[in-house]
């Protein structure tokens, strides 16, 4: 049935009459992306009370008054503070296993779904609104802010603890896995990870502890570890949560859990590895919101962005982005296929896994243990009529065989391979087996990008490097003392890390006549740069420098994530 509309609702119940509501939807007009029923209030129509009781009638949710709610301590056990502010919730009563709480937006009923994952208790919405909601959590959580170390300290040793991590209970590990302390450990560590835009969540066992570490900007930060035998229950927790076998322990398993956290879906992507001392889970989280797919965000400068969109348009050939695991080539190619995905543009791609699935565009997963290779998935795309092709990562001679035909008959590929800068990429399909006849009649540019960390604008600081570190960038001392250098010296936005999000640093290999022929003679990479260089090629640490001196990273990481050898 067709949800009525709110405006709709607001008549009916004899809040406004049809000539304001199309005031209201005229004023709406004006103000792109702002609900019907804040324009109402603004507009002194209405008032909050009112719009809570419309979206109430909308979504067949009673009204709560919060501020006339007296809400018991073992309901505020069940939902972390973390959990009530992401979701922007507050729980109400817990009856005969049924978790009621109050929505500021009972538009979101993903968050519903969400939370019966997360608690493992039947979940019953009710209207509230969005003040009433924050002065809610900040007078009954005022008193109970609990960190994870609080949480983990609760949990008390159990007697038997070393018979369960020599030798385990399937049962008793999924009586665990349900328990309240596991429960509320696991989605405090989730939703942290996620607030903090971490990109992955490592749980590992070892011998006498089992650690928690979070990934953000591409470093690993431990957390406190919980008690050692609590192991398999908090795998076995994760497992029920991603719908994977709890009682297999010896296979790899992958699985996901999809959550939907202040409105935003969040993809966690898991994988579960047996080890010596129990199974490992790596979580990786995909979140739309952190990763922008728009290449206007990814940190080129106009200028190099003007010829890297040059490159997109061309109606065939190769283009290759090139760089380690964690460089962002797959965000720079969600990114360029995003901007060209159009109804006029046949769009599809091979990947390993998918990552972000963009509407419009034909995403086809990789499947080596069924004989789905990108070879393979690359044949069957040519007979469905494409424009662009991406293929998640040229890996051997049969895939870049493909490549170049597909280029050859008219299409434009897009892919990414693993080397360090640019020219390496040639040398990479030479060592592969491809023609360098080919090579120059298909790729068109080489893209090779490193990711380094952007000092914390919060508490970024000016200081006098010393001689030792200026050395290490290899520029003559007096002029780099002409420049000015940042550190973040750490605080409570980054974490105390100095640190804060991630900027790129690109290379840009535009394929030229010269070039060609220097790939037809078998030139050697070095002398591929050297060639790219006088034509105006900046390097990755040439590149890296500027970001210094714009005062966005330091020297410490464009040393660690640029080689010595571009500045030859």
């Amino acid at each position: 049935m067709a949800q009525r509309k709110l405006g709709q609702i607001l008549v009916d119940l004899g809040h406004i009459n049809d000539d304001q509501l199309w005031d209201i939807l005229e004023e709406q007009k004006q103000s792109p992306g702002t609900v019907i029923g804040q324009v109402a209030v603004r507009m002194g129509l209405i008032t909050q009370a009112q719009v809570t009781e419309a979206l109430a009638e909308q979504w067949g949710m009673p009204v709560v008054n919060l501020e006339e709610t007296n809400i018991q301590p073992n309901v505020l056990e069940i939902v972390p503070q973390t959990m009530a502010e992401m979701y922007h919730i507050m729980p109400i009563s817990l009856k005969n296993g049924v978790l009621t709480v109050a929505m500021a937006d009972p538009q979101n009923v993903g968050a519903l779904d969400d939370l019966r994952n997360f608690l493992g208790h039947e979940i019953r919405g009710a209207v509230s609104s969005g003040p009433d909601v924050e002065a809610a959590i900040a007078k009954y959580y005022a008193d109970r802010e609990e960190s994870i170390e609080d949480v983990i300290e609760s949990m008390s040793t159990d007697e038997d603890a070393e018979k369960k991590i020599r030798g385990y209970d399937l049962a008793s590990d999924e009586e665990m896995s349900d328990a309240q302390p596991i429960k509320k450990l696991l989605n405090m560590v989730m939703l942290l990870a996620i607030r903090d835009q971490a990109s992955d969540i490592h749980f590992e066992p070892f011998e006498d502890e089992f650690k928690i570490r979070v990934k953000a900007d591409g470093v690993l930060y431990e957390m406190v570890p919980p008690p050692r035998h609590l192991a398999n229950a908090i795998v076995s927790r994760i497992k029920v949560m991603s719908n994977l076998d709890i009682a297999e322990r010896r296979l790899p398993q992958d699985g996901r859990i999809e959550l939907n956290v202040g409105g935003n879906n969040v993809d966690l992507r898991v994988s579960v590895l047996p080890t010596l001392f129990g199974e490992a889970v790596v979580m990786r989280v995909l979140d739309r919101t952190v990763v922008a797919l728009d290449l206007n965000k990814i940190g080129m400068d106009a200028a190099l962005l003007n010829k890297f969109r040059k490159v997109l348009n061309r109606p065939n050939g190769i283009l290759l982005v090139t760089g380690p695991t964690g460089s962002g080539k797959t965000t720079t190619l969600y990114s360029a296929l995003n901007e060209m995905n159009s109804t006029e543009t046949k769009i599809i791609t091979s990947e390993d896994p998918i990552e972000y699935d963009i509407e419009g565009i034909i995403q086809v997963p990789v499947n080596p243990d069924v004989g789905v290779t990108f070879a393979t998935v690359l044949r069957a795309i040519l007979r469905h009529d494409p424009d662009k092709i991406l293929v998640g990562e040229i890996r051997d001679y049969e895939t870049a065989e493909i490549a170049v035909q597909s280029s050859l008959t008219g299409h434009m590929v897009f892919s990414t391979l693993h080397t360090n800068d640019a020219p390496s990429a040639i040398t990479r399909l030479r060592d592969m087996g491809v023609p360098a006849f080919l090579i120059t009649a298909t790729v068109e540019a080489i893209l090779a990008q490193r990711l380094v960390r952007r000092i914390c604008s919060e508490c970024r600081t000016q200081f006098a490097p010393s001689d030792e570190l200026l050395m290490e960038l290899q520029l003559p001392l007096n002029t780099a003392r002409k420049y000015k250098f940042y550190y973040g010296k750490g605080c409570p936005r980054c974490n105390n890390s100095g640190y804060k999000g991630r900027i790129g640093i690109y290379e840009f290999l535009i394929m030229s006549d010269e070039i060609r022929d220097a790939i037809a003679a078998e030139a050697s990479g070095d002398d591929l740069r050297d060639i790219a260089r006088q034509q105006g090629m900046t390097t990755l640490r040439e590149a890296g420098l500027k970001l210094i001196f714009d005062g966005l990273t330091t020297i410490d990481e464009i040393v660690r994530e640029t080689i010595v050898e571009d500045v030859s």
